[in-house]
Formats: structure tokens, C-alpha cells, sequence
């Protein structure tokens, strides 16, 4: 098996990158997960978001994607974006690709949420109202 395609990005995510990245013709399900930037939180209206990660950040979501597909077996792919992100903008597109289904759900969902946890990256959300904060610091 290949080196899992697992990078933090300034620009746009390529989706069809990362779907490519787990393609197989032995696999009868691809699942993507696309983590898009929405217009509100905990009630209060969102107009962006402002990503920053730690310089090293790259690898922890190497290890992530890397360890996860030792783990499963599967193919799996990751990449999240930092900078200014506007509102349906996709800050993370992971994708997973299996026998079947159930499978690839399952592995998504772990390694959507290992990535979340484990990668230093902090978000600031812009508010409607023009007040900003720090989110995971």
C-alpha cells in the first residue's frame, strides 16, 4: 500500500485529490467526509473562520491517517486547510475506501475524530456581530 495522502493545506482542498487517494477496484465503498464551514455556533451567527496550526501539524495528521490505516487495513486520506475560510468552505476532506460500507463509515468517523483531538490546529470564528474568538486553545 501506498503512503496515505495526509497534508494541511492554505489553499482550496482538491477533493477529487483525496478521493483519488483512496480509490481501489477491489473497494466497494468510498466514504468522503467533508467538513464545512457553517454560518452559525451555539446560536450566535458565523460570517468566517480563521484556521492556524502549529508548524509540526503535518505530521500529527500523517500519524493520524497512517496509524488508522495500519490499523483498519483500509485506504484512508486526509486534508485540512488552514487561513481564511468563508462560509461552505471545506476546512477537512477525509475519505476512506473499503469492502464495504459499514467499514469505511466506521473508519471515517475514527479518524475524523482522532484528527479533531490529536492535530494542533485552533480555529477563530468571526461573529456576526463583529466579535471574534478562540476556538480549541
Amino acid at each position: 500500500m501506498q503512503s496515505p495522502l495526509a497534508r494541511i493545506v492554505a489553499e482550496p482542498i482538491d477533493e477529487a485529490e483525496v478521493m483519488a487517494a483512496v480509490s481501489d477496484p477491489e473497494c466497494g465503498a468510498l466514504v468522503m467526509f467533508h467538513g464545512i464551514v457553517r454560518d452559525h455556533d451555539g446560536g450566535r451567527g458565523v460570517s468566517a473562520l480563521d484556521y492556524r496550526s502549529h508548524p509540526e501539524a503535518e505530521r500529527f495528521i500523517a500519524e493520524c491517517v497512517t496509524s488508522e490505516s495500519e490499523r483498519t487495513g483500509l485506504r484512508l486520506a486526509a486534508v485540512h486547510r488552514v487561513g481564511e475560510l468563508a462560509i461552505g468552505d471545506a476546512a477537512l476532506v477525509a475519505a476512506a475506501s473499503a469492502a464495504h460500507r459499514k467499514e469505511a463509515f466506521d473508519a471515517i468517523e475514527t479518524l475524523v475524530e482522532r484528527i479533531k483531538r490529536e492535530v494542533p490546529i485552533w480555529k477563530r470564528q468571526h461573529f456576526s456581530e463583529g466579535l471574534s474568538e478562540w476556538v480549541g486553545l
